[in-house]
């Protein structure tokens, strides 16, 4: 049984040339490559889709990289315009091309359930789920990333390669295999499963016989390298990755873990300011957030999030620990009545936050 609304209240949409993983099935992000010969082309289909979303009373999230972000700006800017409206979010993130498509399709896997704020607020918080991001031959081209003059130097060397991360935090490193275990700075909670991509005729082995061997995952994904990949990463001989839990209350240990309050001016929940609907600085008391009961047994084996109903089993008895029996390095495990053990469906006063059973 499903708590989704009939209709979401919002809409997530992708303002790149970067492809779904299909991870999520068809539950994805709406894209728009933004092509053209000029801006004004380049922005009309996504201005023309946002004006048909609000009319029909959807709020518009519309992500776009950080590192690539002036034409997707002014698409926002332009939609914005067209309707005199703050009910169009721009929301830039620092992601690679493939943890950025990953992330904007499980936002459209949760936009049924959550409400339009909480949605903009979770593209910062599923980042800090997961580990992303690339081996590199050569760090020589790398803008996006924090590199050092001795790391550039090394790039010239014939036997050196680089992991670099973006998610959940930012850093690039020597590919050292015996020391990979201890200096990874993040594992997603057990069962993992792992998505690469690479170009053709890109030299995949040293990563092949490191990562995996290090996270274990339960099941690899390869796909096709994204197109913006090697604008990225600065080179075009690079394998590109993203870990993720495959744990049944993954995302909704991820929602979670926002603590909301409602915009003092449009009353949209809100984790960061300013709003990214209305720019208000200001914000009310925290919102609460309630779920209705609807016990789910765990899973006898991993699954994607397409083969479930919802992303929240609610009422159900908080994540059971990794297989390992160790608890997700990233946070500690949840108490019983945390808010992991449901997902919010509606919003429904000023009050503090908590969660019903």
């Amino acid at each position: 049984m499903s708590n989704a609304q009939d209709r979401s209240a919002t809409t997530v949409t992708l303002l790149a040339d970067i492809p779904s993983t299909g991870h999520v099935g068809e539950a994805g992000a709406r894209r728009f490559p933004l092509r053209g010969d000029d801006v004004g082309e380049r922005s009309s289909a996504f201005v023309s889709f946002a004006v048909d979303e609000v009319r029909s009373g959807r709020k518009v999230v519309a992500l776009y990289p950080a590192w690539r972000a002036e034409d997707a700006r002014r698409a926002v800017n332009f939609a914005r315009g067209a309707l005199r409206t703050d009910q169009i979010a721009g929301i830039a993130v620092d992601l690679s091309p493939l943890a950025l498509s990953l992330v904007a399709d499980q936002l459209a896997y949760l936009a049924p359930y959550l409400p339009p704020g909480m949605i903009a607020a979770l593209c910062d918080e599923l980042p800090k789920h997961l580990l992303a991001g690339a081996w590199l031959r050569t760090v020589s081209g790398l803008s996006t990333l924090p590199t050092s003059m001795r790391q550039h130097v090394g790039s010239y060397a014939p036997s050196v390669s680089f992991l670099a991360l973006c998610a959940p935090t930012a850093q690039v490193g020597r590919l050292r295999p015996d020391e990979l275990d201890a200096r990874l700075p993040f594992r997603p909670v057990q069962p993992v499963q792992l998505l690469c991509s690479a170009p053709e005729q890109t030299p995949t082995r040293a990563f092949d016989e490191n990562l995996p061997r290090v996270i274990r995952p339960v099941s690899t994904r390869r796909l096709p390298a994204q197109p913006l990949g090697a604008t990225y990463w600065g080179t075009g001989k690079y394998v590109e990755f993203v870990a993720l839990s495959a744990h049944p209350q993954a995302l909704a240990y991820a929602a979670g873990s926002i603590r909301a309050s409602a915009c003092a001016w449009c009353g949209e929940p809100m984790a960061t300011r300013p709003c990214p609907f209305c720019a208000a600085g200001s914000t009310g008391r925290p919102v609460r957030l309630t779920t209705t009961a609807t016990p789910v047994p765990p899973p006898e084996e991993p699954r994607t999030m397409s083969t479930r109903p919802s992303p929240f089993p609610t009422g159900s008895p908080s994540p059971a620990p990794p297989p390992n029996g160790e608890p997700s390095p990233h946070r500690p495990p949840p108490a019983p009545g945390s808010p992991v053990e449901g997902a919010p469906s509606r919003v429904t006063g000023p009050e503090s936050r908590t969660y019903s059973r």
